[in-house]
């Protein structure tokens, strides 16, 4: 663990280099990679770790992003805001996961894609507190414009990744990362051993979701305007589960890993096949999967095996 930890903080201490550069462009890719990262890691408690295929990324970030928006339109000061739209995802999924954690399977997935849309609805029918269909419009935070937008927002990221990261690694050598691991090889036996099965799928319902939902805070006001097609984007919800699968499912890196991976790709194929790029990026990544099924950190394993 410590050794993991070590490798983490050299790497976000590189990261956070970033806005020397001076390139905008950069920067803003390093945030986006940033905040793919939150997504993957996030997801990964309980679709890695407790092997249910969760699609309720989308729903989560959305929420998070108009609570964030909505609470700072009312005077509420941003950091205050992130972390009020962080407990409202947190809230929202401890009482979603109670009802839909009983399903398992593609039962659970399908039911997790259509909380998404079900918020999508209701966000475009609250048109006097969330805008509806015409957006919202975000004040830019006063801390921002003084030490400028694009730093500020990388660096609110980086410090949201970090924290993910942390969580991580506490629960993965905790007796929830434990009972999370069982409930993933077996559910059945796992209940029988005396693992409180229930509780452990709510706790990493929560966790995928309070990460995400600040994320979607942090985006609302870095990009100044949100409307229900953007932050609810089905592709929220698709995207992690790619890039938790390309970096290792379970694993500590495997969903940094997996982020890099993606929006590099994502980044390369947008550029050379502009018209093309949704369906040649696709194909690239089902050829990894299906090559790579453990995900790019399995490539390690055999030897690790020898030694």
């Amino acid at each position: 663990m410590k050794r993991q930890a070590a490798i983490a903080f050299a790497f976000f201490a590189l990261v956070a280099l970033a806005p020397l550069s001076g390139e905008l462009y950069w920067l803003r890719l390093a945030t986006t990679m940033l905040m793919y990262g939150v997504l993957a890691l996030s997801w990964n408690f309980i679709g890695g770790m407790a092997g249910y295929p969760s699609f309720a990324s989308a729903a989560f970030f959305g929420l998070g992003a108009y609570a964030g928006g909505v609470t700072q339109k009312l005077g509420t000061p941003v950091f205050l805001a992130w972390g009020l739209a962080g407990l409202a995802a947190l809230v929202f999924a401890a009482l979603l996961g109670l009802a839909l954690l009983r399903l398992r399977g593609h039962y659970f997935a399908i039911a997790s894609l259509v909380v998404g849309e079900v918020l999508r609805e209701l966000v475009n029918s609250a048109t006097d507190l969330t805008g509806g269909g015409m957006g919202l419009n975000l004040p830019v935070p006063e801390v921002a414009t003084l030490r400028g937008q694009a730093g500020f927002f990388f660096y609110a990221m980086l410090a949201l990744a970090a924290l993910a990261f942390a969580t991580t690694l506490l629960v993965t050598y905790s007796k929830l990362g434990f009972g999370l691991r069982c409930i993933k090889q077996n559910e059945s036996a796992a209940d029988m051993l005396g693992v409180n099965t229930t509780l452990y799928k709510v706790a990493a319902f929560m966790l995928s979701a309070v990460f995400v939902g600040m994320a979607g805070a942090v985006y609302a006001s870095w990009v100044n305007y949100i409307e229900p097609p953007d932050v609810f984007d089905v592709l929220y919800s698709i995207k992690p589960v790619v890039m938790v699968l390309l970096g290792g499912a379970g694993s500590v890196f495997g969903p940094l890993v997996g982020a890099a991976l993606y929006l590099s790709l994502e980044e390369l194929v947008w550029r050379r096949f502009l018209e093309l790029h949704t369906g040649v990026l696709g194909l690239l990544i089902v050829l990894l999967v299906v090559f790579l099924p453990k995900g790019l950190l399995a490539l390690r394993a055999p030897k690790r095996a020898k030694a």
